[in-house]
């Protein structure tokens, strides 16, 4: 159960900031934090096994073992959402070509095509974001 005086604090902030800076906020810790939490998941296949993403024709053309990969990958996913939380306007356009890299390969693939659309999806909201911080 949240404490009430939590919830008043919580409508304070929100009377004293606008739309867009609330849109601005929200996108920057979801495509912040998001990346960072798949990327070390790249490590434990705690909320998925990641490799079933990867197409067998992929995995041939790979020249490294497929958990090495999912590992730089998981790094690189990391470091996309840090850059998110520090340069949210950089870090939305990295993570939106990211999303929508991931979300060709699978198309391509021609399987879990669900992922795909929402991969790209997401990658729309990324690059909303990074327009949102552009000055």
């Amino acid at each position: 159960m949240v404490h009430p005086k939590s919830i008043e604090l919580l409508k304070i902030i929100m009377m004293e900031q606008s739309n867009s800076q609330i849109v601005q906020r929200l996108l920057k810790y979801t495509f912040g934090l998001v990346p960072i939490v798949a990327g070390l998941d790249k490590f434990t296949n705690l909320l998925t096994d990641w490799t079933q993403y990867l197409s067998a024709g992929m995995t041939d053309v790979l020249p490294l073992e497929v958990g090495t990969f999912m590992a730089i990958v998981g790094i690189i996913e990391i470091g996309a959402g840090i850059l998110v939380l520090i340069r949210p306007f950089i870090g939305g356009y990295v993570v939106a070509a990211w999303l929508t890299l991931i979300s060709l390969t699978l198309v391509f693939s021609g399987s879990y095509l669900d992922v795909a659309a929402r991969d790209l999806v997401m990658a729309i909201g990324a690059f909303s974001l990074a327009k949102l911080f552009q000055k």
